[in-house]
């Protein structure tokens, strides 16, 4: 063990014990490949954020080594004994494989990570990295992002290599890097987001030189590929605190480089204080999103609260009465929405659907002026669609009023509108809500063949179901006789 903690043996003895306890849980896997590396004349470590975790007592599956084999070497050594073995990210070094082992008297399966001693750099216009390989652990360890992931620990024998102090900066909860903040992220630029990112997982202080070095090169990240932003943004957005790693991304400039519309959101109040700060009113719904969370970090339900108004900026106008007016930022902000992570390369269904919870997040403020009809309460069932849990998630988060008297209206308002919905649920099946009438109905009711007039026959009957509720056959039939009747031309 290194001897950074000799004036503060206790910290030391206690992360030791975290350490050797998760360690020992996965040395019957670890120790068992070590051995098979030892055998064919090269070293295997333990490294970066596994180390970092058994360190915090929070070693999960998944687990990263370091060696001085070359790719092809890791391969011989591993096909014989992994369970399955892929090799998608060999040109970087990486070759990955999963190994089932049992561990306390239970079978687990392990996914690896296994990296040659590596450097790596980007020039100035180059969006992939430029790999080569290294001889010692001290020269690997040295290019690793921060200094809580640049520690390793040798196996079978567990020496525990730390020559940046990174044991110190993990019990101050701190991220520094190993060299200057500046050589780092000139190797990579994806760091920054990375410090951001670890500071959202972590809840870690992020060192004022590597905030300086951050805002000083944050158009470096310009070079990385936006779907290596995209991942490293969804990580901030799905970490425990996200709004730490995301006060970061905006300070330090890289959000005006990668999500512009973010920092966008910090409007100037003006002169009478009539509205809220978006961005930090967005930050708090936000934060209520993730209080509703019920089966673990919702990435569509976190960007959509994050995302909801940022078509206020766009939209505000100061009316002659001295109010401050949004009209419409909602279908402006759905089409900012898609046009940014559209951008970003996020996937076309999350786009859809993240998009189409910034557009109906302003959907119910008309229920808590009247009641709605029941014709009301299934289009805007059937306008949510599958995203219905969501979008009463982030319309109940979108209260930040401060007005108790206000908030608790508007909570009451929403509960009467949740309940009204199950019970037609309950009388009407509103989640596959269907004209009273199939298309072959359609066809035989009317006379008529398959063709465009079955598409609009549908979707006059699906309008009159909506407004109606359930019809029995022999009405829908009637009615849809009625407007059929109505569309012939006359003469």
């Amino acid at each position: 063990m290194p001897n950074a903690y000799e004036d503060n043996p206790s910290v030391l003895n206690q992360v030791q014990r975290r350490a050797v306890s998760e360690l020992l849980r996965v040395s019957p896997v670890a120790d068992d490949l070590a051995r098979r590396f030892r055998e064919s004349g090269f070293t295997l470590a333990l490294v970066g954020g596994s180390v970092r975790d058994a360190l915090l007592g929070r070693l999960g599956n998944d687990l990263d080594f370091t060696t001085d084999a070359r790719p092809e070497d890791v391969l011989k050594i591993l096909r014989p004994w992994a369970d399955a073995v892929w090799e998608v990210g060999i040109a970087f070094g990486t070759v990955g494989a999963q190994k089932a082992g049992e561990v306390g008297g239970t079978e687990q399966v392990f996914d690896i990570e296994i990296t040659t001693y590596r450097s790596e750099s980007y020039d100035r216009t180059s969006r992939k990295p430029e790999v080569s390989y290294g001889d010692s652990i001290e020269e690997d360890l040295l290019r690793r992002d921060f200094t809580v992931n640049a520690m390793a620990v040798a196996l079978p024998e567990k020496e525990f290599i730390d020559p940046h102090g990174g044991l110190e900066d993990l019990a101050e909860r701190v991220l520094k890097t190993p060299g200057a903040p500046e050589d780092s992220f000139s190797d990579d630029p994806l760091r920054m987001m990375r410090a951001a990112r670890f500071a959202a997982q972590l809840d870690f202080d992020v060192a004022p030189e590597v905030v300086a070095a951050m805002s000083a090169m944050a158009d470096r990240i310009d070079i990385v590929s936006a779907e290596r932003v995209r991942d490293e943004l969804n990580k901030l957005i799905l970490a425990a605190h996200p709004r730490k790693g995301l006060g970061l991304f905006v300070e330090t400039g890289l959000a005006r480089r990668v999500l512009p519309e973010l920092p966008a959101l910090s409007l100037e109040r003006d002169e009478h204080h009539r509205h809220k700060d978006v961005y930090e009113h967005s930050l708090i719904v936000l934060e209520q999103a993730i209080d509703l969370e019920t089966d673990g970090p919702d990435l569509t339900l976190r960007l959509a609260a994050l995302l909801h108004d940022i078509g206020k900026p766009r939209t505000r106008r100061f009316e002659k009465d001295g109010r401050v007016s949004f009209h419409h930022h909602e279908v402006v902000g759905a089409k900012m929405t898609k046009k940014r992570l559209t951008a970003l390369k996020y996937s076309n269904e999350l786009v859809k659907d993240i998009s189409r919870l910034v557009e109906l997040h302003l959907r119910f403020h008309g229920y808590g002026e009247g009641e709605w009809t029941d014709s009301a309460v299934r289009r805007y069932v059937r306008d949510a669609g599958p995203l219905l849990d969501r979008l009463h998630k982030l319309t109940r988060s979108d209260c930040t009023t401060r007005n108790k008297r206000k908030a608790n209206a508007l909570s009451r308002a929403y509960d009467g509108l949740e309940e009204r919905i199950a019970r037609l649920q309950e009388q009407e099946e509103l989640d596959s809500l269907r004209p009273d009438l199939d298309g072959n109905q359609i066809m035989e009711t009317l006379g008529v063949g398959p063709g465009p007039v079955i598409g609009k026959a549908y979707k006059f009957l699906l309008e009159l179901r909506l407004e109606n509720g359930p019809m029995a056959e022999e009405e829908a039939a009637k009615a849809l006789k009625e407007w059929w009747a109505a569309e012939q031309p006359e003469g």
